[in-house]
Protein backbone atom coordinates (compact mmCIF):
# COMPACT_ATOMS: atom_id res chain seq x y z
CA UNK A 1 0.00 0.00 0.00
CA UNK A 2 2.97 2.69 0.81
CA UNK A 3 4.93 4.24 -2.05
CA UNK A 4 8.47 5.15 -1.85
CA UNK A 5 8.11 8.82 -0.30
CA UNK A 6 5.81 7.51 2.53
CA UNK A 7 8.24 4.44 3.24
CA UNK A 8 10.56 7.81 3.75
CA UNK A 9 8.20 9.35 6.01
CA UNK A 10 8.46 6.63 8.77
CA UNK A 11 12.32 6.78 8.37
CA UNK A 12 11.42 10.82 8.93
CA UNK A 13 9.47 9.98 12.61
CA UNK A 14 12.16 8.79 14.46
CA UNK A 15 13.74 12.12 14.33
CA UNK A 16 14.05 13.80 17.78
CA UNK A 17 13.62 17.39 17.24
CA UNK A 18 14.21 20.23 20.15
CA UNK A 19 11.47 22.73 19.15
CA UNK A 20 7.94 22.03 19.40
CA UNK A 21 6.08 24.19 16.48
CA UNK A 22 2.52 25.04 17.40
CA UNK A 23 -0.31 26.97 14.46
CA UNK A 24 -3.14 28.90 13.76
CA UNK A 25 -4.33 28.99 10.35
CA UNK A 26 -3.33 32.17 8.29
CA UNK A 27 -6.81 33.92 7.91
CA UNK A 28 -7.86 35.50 4.85
CA UNK A 29 -8.09 39.10 4.61
CA UNK A 30 -11.24 39.45 2.50
CA UNK A 31 -12.61 40.92 5.55
CA UNK A 32 -11.30 42.31 9.24
CA UNK A 33 -11.83 39.43 12.25
CA UNK A 34 -14.50 38.09 14.06
CA UNK A 35 -15.22 35.58 16.73
CA UNK A 36 -14.69 32.64 14.58
CA UNK A 37 -11.00 33.91 13.41
CA UNK A 38 -10.48 34.51 17.89
CA UNK A 39 -11.51 31.17 18.80
CA UNK A 40 -8.82 29.72 16.14
CA UNK A 41 -6.33 32.01 17.52
CA UNK A 42 -7.06 31.14 21.29
CA UNK A 43 -7.34 27.69 21.34
CA UNK A 44 -3.77 27.35 19.48
CA UNK A 45 -2.57 30.04 22.35
CA UNK A 46 -3.74 27.63 24.95
CA UNK A 47 -2.59 24.47 23.95
CA UNK A 48 1.14 26.37 23.52
CA UNK A 49 0.71 27.98 26.35
CA UNK A 50 -0.35 24.63 28.60
CA UNK A 51 2.79 22.94 27.04
CA UNK A 52 5.16 26.06 28.22
CA UNK A 53 3.53 24.87 32.05
CA UNK A 54 4.18 21.54 31.33
CA UNK A 55 7.83 21.53 30.20
CA UNK A 56 9.11 24.35 31.41
CA UNK A 57 12.34 25.53 29.53
CA UNK A 58 11.17 23.85 26.08
CA UNK A 59 12.06 25.72 23.20
CA UNK A 60 8.95 26.38 21.26
CA UNK A 61 7.56 28.35 18.06
CA UNK A 62 3.93 29.38 17.45
CA UNK A 63 3.02 31.10 13.91
CA UNK A 64 -0.15 32.69 12.93
CA UNK A 65 -0.46 35.18 10.14
CA UNK A 66 -2.32 36.28 6.95
CA UNK A 67 -3.24 34.74 3.83
CA UNK A 68 -3.43 37.92 1.46
CA UNK A 69 -3.73 36.73 -1.85
CA UNK A 70 -6.42 35.37 -4.53
CA UNK A 71 -8.72 36.85 -6.94
CA UNK A 72 -11.44 37.38 -3.82
CA UNK A 73 -8.33 40.14 -2.40
CA UNK A 74 -8.35 41.51 -6.02
CA UNK A 75 -12.03 42.00 -5.78
CA UNK A 76 -12.09 43.28 -2.27
CA UNK A 77 -9.17 45.88 -2.78
CA UNK A 78 -11.22 46.87 -6.34
CA UNK A 79 -14.41 47.37 -4.66
CA UNK A 80 -12.56 49.73 -1.97
CA UNK A 81 -10.27 51.60 -4.99
CA UNK A 82 -7.18 50.89 -3.43
CA UNK A 83 -4.66 48.76 -4.30
CA UNK A 84 -4.34 45.20 -3.23
CA UNK A 85 -1.15 46.13 -1.15
CA UNK A 86 -2.22 48.53 0.51
CA UNK A 87 -5.47 46.67 1.24
CA UNK A 88 -3.90 43.81 2.71
CA UNK A 89 -1.40 45.81 4.71
CA UNK A 90 -4.90 47.14 6.28
CA UNK A 91 -6.43 43.92 7.30
CA UNK A 92 -3.23 42.04 8.32
CA UNK A 93 -2.81 44.46 10.63
CA UNK A 94 -6.34 43.94 12.16
CA UNK A 95 -5.80 40.56 12.53
CA UNK A 96 -2.20 41.20 14.07
CA UNK A 97 -3.77 43.16 16.56
CA UNK A 98 -6.55 40.82 17.06
CA UNK A 99 -3.73 38.23 18.66
CA UNK A 100 -1.49 41.51 20.48
CA UNK A 101 -5.12 42.47 22.44
CA UNK A 102 -6.26 39.16 23.56
CA UNK A 103 -2.80 37.64 24.68
CA UNK A 104 -2.31 35.38 21.57
CA UNK A 105 1.68 34.65 21.95
CA UNK A 106 2.91 34.11 18.81
CA UNK A 107 6.50 33.95 17.94
CA UNK A 108 6.22 34.10 14.17
CA UNK A 109 3.27 36.22 12.12
CA UNK A 110 3.51 35.36 8.44
CA UNK A 111 2.27 37.58 5.86
CA UNK A 112 1.85 35.82 2.40
CA UNK A 113 2.85 38.83 0.62
CA UNK A 114 6.08 39.10 2.42
CA UNK A 115 9.08 38.35 0.04
CA UNK A 116 10.49 35.58 2.10
CA UNK A 117 7.50 33.63 2.03
CA UNK A 118 7.27 34.19 -1.48
CA UNK A 119 11.04 32.76 -1.40
CA UNK A 120 9.59 29.61 0.04
CA UNK A 121 6.73 29.03 -2.20
CA UNK A 122 9.02 29.06 -5.15
CA UNK A 123 11.74 26.64 -3.10
CA UNK A 124 8.75 24.18 -1.90
CA UNK A 125 7.13 24.33 -6.22
CA UNK A 126 10.56 23.67 -7.49
CA UNK A 127 11.02 20.50 -5.34
CA UNK A 128 7.45 19.29 -6.38
CA UNK A 129 8.54 20.01 -9.98
CA UNK A 130 11.95 18.42 -9.47
CA UNK A 131 10.36 15.27 -7.79
CA UNK A 132 8.16 15.05 -10.66
CA UNK A 133 4.80 15.85 -8.95
CA UNK A 134 3.46 18.79 -11.16
CA UNK A 135 3.00 18.53 -14.77
CA UNK A 136 1.01 21.14 -17.00
CA UNK A 137 -2.45 20.71 -19.17
CA UNK A 138 -4.88 21.76 -19.87
CA UNK A 139 -8.05 21.41 -17.41
CA UNK A 140 -11.70 22.11 -17.94
CA UNK A 141 -14.48 22.24 -14.85
CA UNK A 142 -16.26 23.81 -13.00
CA UNK A 143 -14.78 26.74 -11.08
CA UNK A 144 -15.99 28.36 -7.75
CA UNK A 145 -14.53 31.98 -7.29
CA UNK A 146 -15.44 32.65 -3.84
CA UNK A 147 -14.29 29.01 -2.99
CA UNK A 148 -11.20 29.59 -5.10
CA UNK A 149 -11.59 25.43 -5.86
CA UNK A 150 -12.31 23.68 -8.98
CA UNK A 151 -15.21 21.32 -8.42
CA UNK A 152 -15.91 17.34 -9.61
CA UNK A 153 -19.76 17.12 -10.03
CA UNK A 154 -19.94 15.06 -7.06
CA UNK A 155 -19.40 17.99 -5.26
CA UNK A 156 -22.31 20.16 -6.88
CA UNK A 157 -26.00 20.64 -6.41
CA UNK A 158 -28.24 22.38 -8.45
CA UNK A 159 -30.47 24.96 -6.99
CA UNK A 160 -33.44 27.19 -7.86
CA UNK A 161 -32.66 30.93 -7.91
CA UNK A 162 -34.56 34.12 -6.41
CA UNK A 163 -34.98 34.63 -10.08
CA UNK A 164 -36.53 30.98 -10.62
CA UNK A 165 -33.39 30.38 -13.05
CA UNK A 166 -31.64 26.99 -12.30
CA UNK A 167 -27.69 27.15 -11.27
CA UNK A 168 -25.34 24.92 -9.86
CA UNK A 169 -23.79 25.38 -6.49
CA UNK A 170 -20.60 24.20 -4.64
CA UNK A 171 -22.73 21.28 -2.50
CA UNK A 172 -20.61 22.69 0.60
CA UNK A 173 -20.53 25.85 0.77
CA UNK A 174 -23.42 26.82 -1.53
CA UNK A 175 -21.01 29.57 -3.11
CA UNK A 176 -21.96 29.53 -7.23
CA UNK A 177 -19.52 28.00 -9.97
CA UNK A 178 -19.38 28.76 -12.91
CA UNK A 179 -18.01 26.38 -16.42
CA UNK A 180 -14.00 27.30 -16.71
CA UNK A 181 -11.22 26.23 -19.36
CA UNK A 182 -7.81 26.92 -19.23
CA UNK A 183 -4.22 25.77 -18.92
CA UNK A 184 -3.03 24.97 -15.64
CA UNK A 185 -0.26 23.22 -13.85
CA UNK A 186 -1.44 19.92 -11.89
CA UNK A 187 -0.48 18.27 -8.61
CA UNK A 188 -0.68 14.80 -8.72
CA UNK A 189 -2.80 14.12 -6.11
CA UNK A 190 -4.53 10.81 -6.90
CA UNK A 191 -1.01 9.04 -6.47
CA UNK A 192 -1.23 10.09 -3.22
CA UNK A 193 -4.74 8.59 -2.49
CA UNK A 194 -3.40 5.32 -1.02
CA UNK A 195 -0.91 6.47 1.34
CA UNK A 196 -3.00 9.56 2.71
CA UNK A 197 -5.72 6.45 3.76
CA UNK A 198 -2.82 4.40 5.59
CA UNK A 199 -1.31 7.88 7.26
CA UNK A 200 -5.14 8.41 8.54
CA UNK A 201 -5.59 4.79 9.65
CA UNK A 202 -1.87 4.41 11.33
CA UNK A 203 -3.21 6.89 14.34
CA UNK A 204 -7.05 7.60 15.15
CA UNK A 205 -5.48 10.55 16.78
CA UNK A 206 -3.62 11.96 14.23
CA UNK A 207 -6.86 14.55 13.18
CA UNK A 208 -9.33 15.66 16.18
CA UNK A 209 -12.02 15.23 17.35
CA UNK A 210 -12.63 11.98 16.46
CA UNK A 211 -15.57 13.07 14.14
CA UNK A 212 -12.94 14.68 11.64
CA UNK A 213 -10.42 11.86 11.62
CA UNK A 214 -13.91 10.17 10.30
CA UNK A 215 -14.59 13.08 7.65
CA UNK A 216 -11.34 12.80 5.99
CA UNK A 217 -11.64 8.81 5.67
CA UNK A 218 -15.02 9.29 3.95
CA UNK A 219 -13.82 11.86 1.81
CA UNK A 220 -10.89 9.32 0.87
CA UNK A 221 -13.40 6.83 -0.11
CA UNK A 222 -14.20 8.70 -3.34
CA UNK A 223 -11.27 8.80 -5.68
CA UNK A 224 -9.21 11.46 -5.79
CA UNK A 225 -8.45 14.06 -8.92
CA UNK A 226 -5.25 15.43 -9.52
CA UNK A 227 -5.59 18.95 -8.33
CA UNK A 228 -5.28 22.51 -10.48
CA UNK A 229 -2.23 24.23 -8.58
CA UNK A 230 -1.81 27.72 -10.74
CA UNK A 231 -4.03 29.74 -12.04
CA UNK A 232 -3.71 31.71 -15.55
CA UNK A 233 -2.22 35.11 -14.40
CA UNK A 234 -4.30 37.12 -17.11
CA UNK A 235 -7.64 35.84 -14.29
CA UNK A 236 -5.68 35.56 -11.10
CA UNK A 237 -2.68 38.33 -11.02
CA UNK A 238 -2.82 39.05 -7.10
CA UNK A 239 -0.69 36.13 -6.35
CA UNK A 240 2.59 34.47 -6.51
CA UNK A 241 3.82 33.81 -10.09
CA UNK A 242 4.74 30.19 -10.90
CA UNK A 243 8.40 30.12 -10.84
CA UNK A 244 9.87 30.62 -14.66
CA UNK A 245 6.90 30.74 -16.16
CA UNK A 246 5.17 34.12 -15.31
CA UNK A 247 1.64 33.22 -17.50
CA UNK A 248 0.90 31.35 -14.11
CA UNK A 249 0.47 32.15 -10.40
CA UNK A 250 0.44 29.55 -7.72
CA UNK A 251 -2.79 28.49 -6.19
CA UNK A 252 -3.88 30.32 -3.47
CA UNK A 253 -4.23 26.96 -1.00
CA UNK A 254 -1.20 26.04 -2.08
CA UNK A 255 0.60 29.63 -1.26
CA UNK A 256 -1.20 29.51 1.64
CA UNK A 257 -0.77 26.23 3.47
CA UNK A 258 3.39 27.07 2.89
CA UNK A 259 3.17 29.27 5.42
CA UNK A 260 3.73 26.85 7.66
CA UNK A 261 7.03 26.03 6.08
CA UNK A 262 7.98 29.58 5.99
CA UNK A 263 7.25 30.10 9.94
CA UNK A 264 9.41 26.80 10.18
CA UNK A 265 12.64 28.22 7.92
CA UNK A 266 11.91 25.57 5.34
CA UNK A 267 14.83 26.21 2.69
CA UNK A 268 16.86 28.47 4.75
CA UNK A 269 19.06 26.70 8.18
CA UNK A 270 18.45 22.87 7.20
CA UNK A 271 19.54 22.13 10.86
CA UNK A 272 17.19 24.74 12.51
CA UNK A 273 14.58 23.90 10.22
CA UNK A 274 15.05 19.78 11.31
CA UNK A 275 14.86 21.14 14.72
CA UNK A 276 11.44 22.57 14.29
CA UNK A 277 9.42 20.76 11.82
CA UNK A 278 6.92 18.84 12.12
CA UNK A 279 4.07 20.77 13.71
CA UNK A 280 3.00 19.65 16.60
CA UNK A 281 -0.36 21.00 17.12
CA UNK A 282 -1.89 22.77 14.04
CA UNK A 283 -5.30 24.64 14.53
CA UNK A 284 -7.91 24.65 11.88
CA UNK A 285 -11.73 25.52 11.35
CA UNK A 286 -13.82 22.67 10.19
CA UNK A 287 -13.71 24.63 6.60
CA UNK A 288 -10.68 24.20 6.10
CA UNK A 289 -10.41 20.60 6.55
CA UNK A 290 -10.15 19.25 2.76
CA UNK A 291 -6.98 21.53 2.66
CA UNK A 292 -5.28 20.56 5.84
CA UNK A 293 -6.32 17.23 6.00
CA UNK A 294 -5.98 15.83 2.49
CA UNK A 295 -3.80 18.47 0.64
CA UNK A 296 -1.83 19.41 2.75
CA UNK A 297 -0.24 15.81 4.14
CA UNK A 298 -0.14 15.52 0.28
CA UNK A 299 1.79 18.45 -0.81
CA UNK A 300 4.39 17.12 2.04
CA UNK A 301 4.59 14.07 1.26
CA UNK A 302 5.59 14.68 -2.31
CA UNK A 303 8.35 16.77 -1.10
CA UNK A 304 9.79 14.22 1.57
CA UNK A 305 8.78 16.11 4.87
CA UNK A 306 7.11 14.51 8.06
CA UNK A 307 3.45 15.42 8.12
CA UNK A 308 2.16 17.15 11.33
CA UNK A 309 1.53 15.17 14.58
CA UNK A 310 -1.61 16.80 15.68
CA UNK A 311 -3.97 18.24 13.09
CA UNK A 312 -7.12 19.77 15.57
CA UNK A 313 -10.19 21.02 14.24
CA UNK A 314 -12.83 23.18 15.84
CA UNK A 315 -16.34 23.68 14.64
CA UNK A 316 -18.12 27.55 14.26
CA UNK A 317 -20.12 29.60 16.09
CA UNK A 318 -23.61 30.74 15.17
CA UNK A 319 -24.86 33.72 16.48
CA UNK A 320 -27.98 33.31 18.68
CA UNK A 321 -29.19 30.41 16.69
CA UNK A 322 -27.73 31.74 13.20
CA UNK A 323 -25.51 31.49 11.30
CA UNK A 324 -23.44 34.11 11.45
CA UNK A 325 -23.03 36.20 7.81
CA UNK A 326 -22.27 40.16 7.16
CA UNK A 327 -25.58 39.56 5.09
CA UNK A 328 -27.46 39.46 8.45
CA UNK A 329 -25.43 42.24 10.27
CA UNK A 330 -24.79 39.75 13.07
CA UNK A 331 -20.66 39.38 12.60
CA UNK A 332 -19.63 39.65 16.06
CA UNK A 333 -16.43 41.95 16.20
CA UNK A 334 -14.24 40.90 19.28
CA UNK A 335 -12.63 44.30 19.90
CA UNK A 336 -16.31 45.78 20.71
CA UNK A 337 -17.26 43.03 23.14
CA UNK A 338 -13.66 43.50 24.61
CA UNK A 339 -15.15 46.64 25.77
CA UNK A 340 -17.68 45.38 27.42
CA UNK A 341 -16.11 41.97 28.75
CA UNK A 342 -12.14 42.24 28.63
CA UNK A 343 -10.24 40.52 26.15
CA UNK A 344 -9.86 37.60 28.88
CA UNK A 345 -13.23 37.57 29.52
CA UNK A 346 -14.21 36.99 26.12
CA UNK A 347 -11.11 34.27 25.68
CA UNK A 348 -12.82 32.60 28.64
CA UNK A 349 -16.29 32.13 27.25
CA UNK A 350 -14.95 30.61 24.08
CA UNK A 351 -12.87 28.52 25.35
CA UNK A 352 -15.43 27.16 28.33
CA UNK A 353 -18.37 27.19 26.05
CA UNK A 354 -16.87 25.77 22.45
CA UNK A 355 -16.52 22.07 21.83
CA UNK A 356 -14.48 20.96 18.94
CA UNK A 357 -16.78 18.46 17.57
CA UNK A 358 -20.19 20.45 17.34
CA UNK A 359 -20.97 24.36 16.53
CA UNK A 360 -21.41 26.65 19.49
CA UNK A 361 -23.75 29.25 19.83
CA UNK A 362 -22.14 32.90 21.03
CA UNK A 363 -25.12 35.39 22.50
CA UNK A 364 -24.76 38.16 24.87
CA UNK A 365 -27.21 37.12 27.25
CA UNK A 366 -24.78 33.90 27.73
CA UNK A 367 -21.47 35.59 27.90
CA UNK A 368 -22.81 38.04 30.50
CA UNK A 369 -24.34 34.96 32.66
CA UNK A 370 -21.10 32.89 32.62
CA UNK A 371 -18.40 35.82 33.45
CA UNK A 372 -20.70 36.63 36.61
CA UNK A 373 -21.15 33.67 37.50
CA UNK A 374 -17.72 31.95 37.38
CA UNK A 375 -15.67 34.40 36.99
CA UNK A 376 -16.96 37.21 39.24
CA UNK A 377 -18.90 35.46 41.56
CA UNK A 378 -17.29 31.72 41.77
CA UNK A 379 -13.45 33.08 41.18
CA UNK A 380 -13.60 36.89 42.21
CA UNK A 381 -15.77 37.09 45.14
CA UNK A 382 -13.32 34.42 47.00
CA UNK A 383 -10.36 35.99 46.04
CA UNK A 384 -11.48 39.48 47.51
CA UNK A 385 -12.43 37.91 50.67
CA UNK A 386 -9.38 35.89 51.25
CA UNK A 387 -6.95 38.79 51.00
CA UNK A 388 -9.13 41.58 52.19
CA UNK A 389 -8.12 43.79 55.07
CA UNK A 390 -11.11 42.46 57.33
CA UNK A 391 -9.69 39.22 57.13
CA UNK A 392 -6.14 39.39 56.44
CA UNK A 393 -4.67 42.92 57.32
CA UNK A 394 -1.25 42.23 57.29
CA UNK A 395 -1.56 40.68 53.50
CA UNK A 396 0.35 37.42 54.52
CA UNK A 397 0.33 33.76 53.38
CA UNK A 398 -0.87 32.60 57.02
CA UNK A 399 1.45 29.60 58.36
CA UNK A 400 -0.84 26.89 59.54
CA UNK A 401 -0.53 25.71 63.01
CA UNK A 402 -0.37 21.94 63.12
CA UNK A 403 -3.36 21.51 66.21
CA UNK A 404 -5.36 24.11 64.29
CA UNK A 405 -4.83 22.24 61.16
CA UNK A 406 -6.00 18.87 62.15
CA UNK A 407 -9.11 19.99 63.74
CA UNK A 408 -10.05 22.17 60.55
CA UNK A 409 -9.43 19.14 58.81
CA UNK A 410 -11.69 16.51 60.57
CA UNK A 411 -14.53 18.78 59.10
CA UNK A 412 -15.86 17.01 55.77
CA UNK A 413 -15.96 20.50 53.78
CA UNK A 414 -12.05 20.61 54.38
CA UNK A 415 -11.51 16.70 53.76
CA UNK A 416 -13.37 17.43 50.11
CA UNK A 417 -11.81 20.52 49.11
CA UNK A 418 -8.05 18.78 49.69
CA UNK A 419 -9.55 15.99 47.82
CA UNK A 420 -10.30 18.45 45.15
CA UNK A 421 -7.12 20.69 45.34
CA UNK A 422 -5.14 17.61 45.29
CA UNK A 423 -6.95 16.01 42.31
CA UNK A 424 -7.07 19.02 40.05
CA UNK A 425 -3.40 19.40 38.64
CA UNK A 426 -3.91 15.89 37.22
CA UNK A 427 -7.50 16.57 35.56
CA UNK A 428 -6.53 19.52 34.26
CA UNK A 429 -3.59 17.83 32.55
CA UNK A 430 -5.46 15.17 31.08
CA UNK A 431 -8.57 17.97 29.62
CA UNK A 432 -5.84 19.96 28.42
CA UNK A 433 -4.12 16.80 26.85
CA UNK A 434 -7.27 16.18 25.23
CA UNK A 435 -7.95 19.73 24.03
CA UNK A 436 -11.57 19.82 26.17
CA UNK A 437 -11.06 23.30 27.07
CA UNK A 438 -14.53 23.74 28.42
CA UNK A 439 -13.82 20.38 30.69
CA UNK A 440 -10.77 22.11 32.18
CA UNK A 441 -13.16 25.10 33.39
CA UNK A 442 -15.63 22.29 34.61
CA UNK A 443 -12.73 21.11 36.91
CA UNK A 444 -11.80 24.33 38.28
CA UNK A 445 -15.35 25.51 38.84
CA UNK A 446 -16.51 22.41 41.46
CA UNK A 447 -13.26 23.30 43.29
CA UNK A 448 -13.83 26.92 43.48
CA UNK A 449 -17.04 25.79 44.20
CA UNK A 450 -15.91 22.93 47.20
CA UNK A 451 -13.46 26.41 47.96
CA UNK A 452 -16.36 28.64 48.41
CA UNK A 453 -18.44 26.47 50.85
CA UNK A 454 -14.87 25.43 52.83
CA UNK A 455 -15.17 29.26 53.61
CA UNK A 456 -18.32 29.53 54.39
CA UNK A 457 -18.31 26.70 56.23
CA UNK A 458 -15.78 27.86 58.38
CA UNK A 459 -17.06 31.16 58.78
CA UNK A 460 -13.85 33.21 59.05
CA UNK A 461 -15.38 36.43 59.68
CA UNK A 462 -16.61 35.23 62.99
CA UNK A 463 -13.07 32.98 63.96
CA UNK A 464 -11.56 37.00 62.73
CA UNK A 465 -13.57 38.53 66.08
CA UNK A 466 -12.49 35.64 68.61
CA UNK A 467 -8.40 35.98 69.30
CA UNK A 468 -8.28 32.17 70.70
CA UNK A 469 -9.61 31.18 67.34
CA UNK A 470 -7.27 32.98 64.92
CA UNK A 471 -4.69 29.71 64.48
CA UNK A 472 -7.85 28.48 62.81
CA UNK A 473 -8.70 31.27 60.48
CA UNK A 474 -5.14 31.35 59.63
CA UNK A 475 -5.64 27.30 58.55
CA UNK A 476 -9.09 28.58 56.63
CA UNK A 477 -6.63 31.21 54.67
CA UNK A 478 -4.07 29.38 53.71
CA UNK A 479 -6.23 26.82 52.48
CA UNK A 480 -8.40 28.85 50.52
CA UNK A 481 -5.24 31.25 48.92
CA UNK A 482 -3.20 27.94 48.35
CA UNK A 483 -6.34 26.98 46.25
CA UNK A 484 -6.71 30.10 44.44
CA UNK A 485 -2.89 30.06 43.76
CA UNK A 486 -3.43 26.18 42.09
CA UNK A 487 -6.16 27.69 40.14
CA UNK A 488 -4.11 30.83 39.12
CA UNK A 489 -1.85 28.78 36.98
CA UNK A 490 -4.36 26.01 35.74
CA UNK A 491 -6.28 28.80 34.44
CA UNK A 492 -3.15 30.49 33.06
CA UNK A 493 -3.68 28.96 29.37
CA UNK A 494 -6.90 30.22 29.34
CA UNK A 495 -7.48 33.67 30.69
CA UNK A 496 -3.63 34.65 31.26
CA UNK A 497 -3.86 37.87 32.29
CA UNK A 498 -6.48 37.05 35.11
CA UNK A 499 -4.62 34.15 36.25
CA UNK A 500 -2.11 36.12 36.60
CA UNK A 501 -3.69 38.77 38.88
CA UNK A 502 -5.11 35.85 41.09
CA UNK A 503 -1.83 34.33 41.20
CA UNK A 504 -0.11 37.38 42.41
CA UNK A 505 -3.25 38.72 44.67
CA UNK A 506 -3.40 34.69 46.39
CA UNK A 507 0.73 34.88 46.92
CA UNK A 508 0.32 38.45 48.65
CA UNK A 509 2.76 39.93 46.49
CA UNK A 510 1.26 42.54 44.81
CA UNK A 511 2.15 46.08 45.60
CA UNK A 512 -0.61 47.78 43.01
CA UNK A 513 -4.24 47.67 42.86
CA UNK A 514 -4.58 44.23 41.14
CA UNK A 515 -8.17 44.38 41.72
CA UNK A 516 -9.47 46.55 39.09
CA UNK A 517 -10.33 43.59 36.24
CA UNK A 518 -12.42 41.86 38.76
CA UNK A 519 -14.28 45.10 40.38
CA UNK A 520 -14.74 45.71 36.36
CA UNK A 521 -16.80 42.58 36.26
CA UNK A 522 -19.03 43.44 39.17
CA UNK A 523 -19.47 47.08 37.71
CA UNK A 524 -20.78 45.54 34.89
CA UNK A 525 -23.23 43.28 36.19
CA UNK A 526 -26.41 45.24 35.95
CA UNK A 527 -25.39 46.88 32.93
CA UNK A 528 -26.98 46.20 29.42
CA UNK A 529 -24.56 44.72 26.24
CA UNK A 530 -24.01 46.20 23.18
CA UNK A 531 -25.98 44.12 20.63
CA UNK A 532 -28.29 42.33 23.67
Amino acid sequence: MCNRTFMVLRHFSGNVKSVKFFTTPIYYVNANPHIGHLYSSVIADAVHRWQDILERGQKSEFSTGTDEHGSKIQQAASKRDIPSSIYCATVSEQFKRLSDEFGVGYTKFVRTSDESHKATVGKFWKKLLEEGHIYKSAYEGYYCIQDETFLTETQLKEVTSQNGDKMLVSLETGHSVEWTKEENYMFKLNSFQDDLIHWLKSDENLVRPKIFHKILLDMLSNDLQDLSVSRPSSRVHWAIPVPEDDSQTVYVWLDALINYLTAAGYGKDKEAFNQTWPPDVQVIGKDILKFHGIYWPAFLMAAGLELPKTILCHSHWTVDGEKMSKSKGNVVCPFDRAETYTTDGLRYFLLREGVGHSDGNYSDTKVLRILNSELADTLGNLLNRCTGSALNPRQTFPTMDSAALATVRSLEVTKSLIEHISNLPETCRCHYADFNFHKVADAIMATLHSANLFFETLKPWELKKKPESHLELNVVLHLTLETLRVVGILLQPMVPKLSEECWIKSMLEGKRDIFQIWRSFHGRRKTSTRGS
